[in-house]
């Protein structure tokens, strides 16, 4: 059964920037797909389908590798 994980990615500012996440997260275990909405000059949406939970660490690290930082969750209150 897929697993699918939603995050965003801040600082993607061109299709190299949304290359490079991509190779990075797709190198993961067990990742089956990714999939980036670039969103220049804010937080780009990134889901990444897999066929077994990935944790939250391993993400964060293959987005650091590629350049980048996941957007901190924010709390709406």
């Amino acid at each position: 059964m897929s697993q699918t994980t939603t995050f965003a990615v801040d600082g993607m500012t061109c299709g190299h920037c949304v290359g490079s996440v991509t190779s990075e997260l797709s190198a993961l275990p067990g990742v089956t797909d990714v999939k980036v909405e670039l969103v220049t000059g804010g937080s780009s949406p990134v889901v990444v389908t897999s066929d077994a939970p990935i944790a939250d660490e391993a993400l964060a690290a293959a987005v650091v590798e590629a350049g980048y930082a996941i957007t901190p969750r924010r709390s709406l209150l």
